[in-house]
């Protein structure tokens, strides 16, 4: 996984967190699981391009 993706996966856990943290403040529900939502889906990416990566490492270990 690119550097880009990591920050990208970052920023969108981030922003998730925020969003979640300012629903719950102001006790707008649909802000707050939106936020969760965000921080689902940066996870769930984030757990693909690791995958991605492990399954590169292992193919080019057969190459050697």
């Amino acid at each position: 996984m690119g550097l880009d993706d990591k920050l990208s996966n970052k920023g969108e856990d981030s922003k998730g967190k925020l969003k979640e943290n300012v629903g719950s403040a102001v006790g707008n529900e649909s802000m707050e699981a939106e936020g969760k939502q965000d921080q689902a889906s940066a996870s769930l990416k984030d757990g693909v391009g690791k995958l991605k990566d492990a399954g590169k490492d292992i193919k080019d270990g057969f190459k050697k």
